[in-house]
């Protein structure tokens, strides 16, 4: 199964490591995920959601949703599902 675009980044808090992702499609803690920017990639599987500071399993088209990442990001990177 290919990848597909899942929503893009619009803030990324560095101290605490948290990207912003604006959805496109459907995402939920477990699936794995892409980022993938200007100068950078980062596979890694959803660990946790948040929308509003409570805690989500799923999120949907549409959502806003905060998550915990691994490494630096960047508004305007991609996020893709991975199969």
């Amino acid at each position: 199964m290919a990848d597909f675009k899942v929503g893009k980044i619009t803030h990324y808090f560095d101290k605490i490591g948290v990207a912003v992702v604006e959805l496109s499609d459907s995402l939920s803690v477990g699936d794995n995920i892409k980022i993938s920017g200007h100068d950078s990639e980062l596979t890694m599987p959803v660990t946790s959601m948040q929308i509003e500071h409570e805690q989500i399993k799923e999120a949907k088209k549409g959502d806003t949703v905060g998550m915990k990442v691994d490494q630096e990001v960047k508004e305007g990177d991609e996020v893709y599902k991975v199969s």
